[in-house]
C-alpha cells in the first residue's frame, strides 16, 4: 500500500523528516502528471525540507528493473551516491557497473539512465542535484568552529 510522505518537523534553523528504511522506500510514489511519470520508490526532498541550494532525492529500484526513460538537465549536474545493491549506469553511449560505494557525477547535458542488475536485491541511491558551476569554494573555507562546549544534556527533544 502506498503511503503519504510524512510531514517534516521544523525549527528556526532546521527541518527533519523520517522516511524510514531504504528497504521500505518503495511505499512512496513520485508522480508528475504533466509528464506522465509515476515512479515507485522515489522521494524528492527540496519541498519537504525547504531546501534552498539543491534538490536531493532518495531512490530505490526493485530487482531486474530499469528506469523507463533517459533524461538530461538544462542547468543542473547530478551526483548519484549508491548505498546498496548493484546495477548498471548509462551516460550517453557508455555503460558502467555501480554498487554500494559508487559515486557518479553527470554533467547537465549527459543523457542518463540506470538499471538494477540483481535478481534479489534492491538498488538504493541518493541523488544530489545542483546548478553546474555554482560552487567555487572548498567546504573548509565556508565552515567555522563555534566556541562552545559540546553537551547533549538538557536539550529539547522533538
Amino acid at each position: 500500500m502506498m503511503q503519504p510522505i510524512p510531514i517534516a518537523k521544523t525549527g528556526q534553523n532546521f527541518a527533519v523528516v523520517d522516511l524510514g528504511k531504504f528497504s521500505d522506500l518503495h511505499q512512496y510514489v513520485f508522480e508528475a502528471e504533466e509528464h506522465s511519470i509515476k515512479l515507485e520508490g522515489k522521494v524528492f526532498l527540496k519541498q519537504l525540507l525547504n531546501l534552498t541550494s539543491a534538490e536531493i532525492s532518495l531512490n530505490t529500484l526493485q530487482p531486474l528493473k530499469s528506469i523507463p526513460f533517459y533524461h538530461k538537465h538544462r542547468l543542473n549536474e547530478e551526483i548519484y551516491i549508491f548505498i546498496q545493491g548493484q546495477g548498471e549506469f548509462q551516460v550517453d553511449d557508455r555503460v558502467f557497473p555501480v554498487c554500494e560505494g559508487t559515486v557518479v557525477r553527470v554533467d547537465s547535458e549527459g543523457e542518463r539512465c540506470l538499471r538494477n542488475t540483481s535478481d534479489g536485491e534492491q538498488l538504493n541511491w541518493i541523488v544530489i542535484q545542483s546548478r553546474a558551476g555554482s560552487y567555487r569554494d572548498r567546504t573548509i573555507e565556508d565552515g567555522y568552529g563555534v566556541q562552545k562546549r559540546v553537551s547533549w544534556v538538557g536539550k529539547q527533544r522533538i
